[in-house]
C-alpha cells in the first residue's frame, strides 16, 4: 500500500493531484492519502482529511512506501519506520508555504538512501513508476542518542 500524506497544517492540492492522477492510470495499486483540509476530492484513492495519530502510525506500518511533502516530520517518521519515502517539496511562490525551505530540505536529502524526489508534479508518475526499485532506508531512532543528550547537557551547563 502507498500511503500519501501532506501533514496537518494545510493542504497540498498539486501533489495530491497528480498522485490521484497516476492511481487512475495504475487501478491495481492500493493508495491511501491524508490530504489535509482541502477542497479537492481525490477519484482514483481513498482518502481522509485529518487521521488520529494511531491511525497514522498504523498506516505507515503497513506501507511499503510513503509519498509526502517535504516536510521534516514525514521524513524522519519515514527513515524512523525503515520506509521508502518519496518526496515533493511546496513551494512558497505558488503560496503553498511560507519560504522555499522544503526546497532546500529535497535538494540536501536527495541523495540519503530510501529518499526519493521529485521536485514538481510532473515527476511524481515516472517516480511512482518506478517505487519498486526504492530500497528502504536504514532506520532511525526516534530519540536522540544517550550521547548527545549528554553532550548537550554539559554544553548547556557549562558553556563547552
Amino acid at each position: 500500500m502507498i500511503f500519501v500524506t501532506v501533514g496537518y497544517q494545510m493542504a497540498f492540492d498539486r501533489l495530491i493531484e497528480a498522485v490521484d492522477a497516476w492511481a487512475g492510470a495504475h487501478p491495481e495499486a492500493e493508495l491511501f492519502a491524508q490530504i489535509g483540509p482541502s477542497e479537492l476530492e481525490p477519484a482514483n484513492m481513498s482518502y481522509t482529511e485529518f487521521m488520529e495519530p494511531s491511525e497514522f502510525k498504523e498506516r505507515v506500518e503497513g506501507c511499503s512506501v510513503l509519498v509526502a511533502h517535504a516536510g521534516m516530520g514525514s521524513i524522519l517518521t519515514a527513515l524512523q519506520y525503515g520506509k521508502p519515502i518519496l518526496v515533493m517539496p511546496r513551494h512558497a511562490a505558488r503560496n503553498e508555504t511560507r519560504n522555499d525551505h522544503q526546497i532546500a530540505t529535497s535538494q540536501r536529502l536527495a541523495t540519503r538512501p530510501g529518499i526519493e524526489v521529485a521536485m514538481d508534479e510532473t515527476e511524481i508518475g515516472r517516480k511512482l513508476d518506478h517505487l519498486a526499485s526504492l530500497k528502504s532506508p536504514p532506520k532511525i531512532a526516534s530519540t536522540a542518542s544517550p550521547e548527545l543528550i549528554e553532550r548537550l547537557r554539559r554544553f548547556v551547563d557549562t558553556g563547552h
